[in-house]
């Protein structure tokens, strides 16, 4: 449970070898911070940069494919390292030159990107229901506001899991608990290399800091950098003509 400055003491990362989940871990950590969970496809994940302070950091293995197992991973990662304060939803992908044409290549990306979210999101939302308390971080990207023609398909799964997120934070009213999510522009991450870098690029820790300042002020939608907000509220409406002609 977070302390009485709300601080957390268990901070669970699905997807625990992202460099945005580890920078919030990072930007997020405190003495009273015990334990960090990295969960991801091999139980060897570290943090690229060591934590300061004394809290264990634990690898284990997280399939975001094993929809029938999210639920009891989630319980038993609460049973063995206690209530989890912060859940950081941060596994994806982006998808190669063939996923928007290669039917397989689109439904993988899905799979991973929104049903595993969504199985792994309900999980999370259970636990924290029972606990009373807690937050599920769920990195989005502004790719879902709305899609391009460069990258439709990914930006559809972002999309679905933004509304996915967004949804699930409104039925959590009045339990204790709630969900945060983040909604990126172009993140210079592992991920990203090799893509053509975007206006208003950022660092992982860019990313980490407004999270952890959007979580202070309560906000249940954070924009990174927030300047997007603004411009995605006008680039949403934008004529189709013109919009296609931004993505060249």
């Amino acid at each position: 449970m977070n302390n009485a400055i709300n601080q957390p003491q268990t901070i669970l990362v699905l997807g625990g070898g992202s460099e945005i989940g580890q920078a919030i871990v990072h930007q997020l950590a405190s003495p009273a911070l015990r334990t960090v969970i990295l969960a991801g496809r091999t139980a060897s994940i570290e943090m690229a940069t060591p934590l300061d302070g004394d809290a264990n950091v634990v690898s284990v293995t997280f399939d975001a494919l094993d929809y029938a197992g999210h639920d009891a991973f989630v319980q038993e990662m609460a049973a063995e390292y206690g209530d989890l304060d912060i859940v950081i939803q941060a596994f994806g992908q982006l998808g190669d030159d063939t996923v928007n044409t290669d039917p397989v290549a689109a439904a993988s990306l899905a799979q991973v990107n929104y049903v595993g979210a969504v199985s792994s999101g309900l999980a999370v939302a259970a636990q924290l229901r029972r606990q009373g308390h807690g937050i599920l971080i769920v990195l989005s990207s502004v790719a879902g506001v709305r899609t391009r023609a460069s990258n439709f398909v990914y930006g559809s799964t972002k999309a679905a899991q933004d509304a996915f997120a967004t949804g699930l934070g409104h039925s959590m009213q009045g339990s204790g608990a709630k969900v945060v999510v983040v909604r990126p522009g172009y993140v210079r991450t592992k991920m990203s290399a090799g893509v053509e870098e975007a206006p208003f690029a950022c660092d992982p820790d860019d990313v980490a800091t407004a999270v952890v300042k959007g979580l202070r002020r309560g906000s249940s939608v954070i924009w990174a950098p927030a300047v997007l907000q603004g411009l995605f509220g006008a680039l949403r409406y934008a004529p189709g003509p013109i919009w296609r002609k931004l993505d060249r």
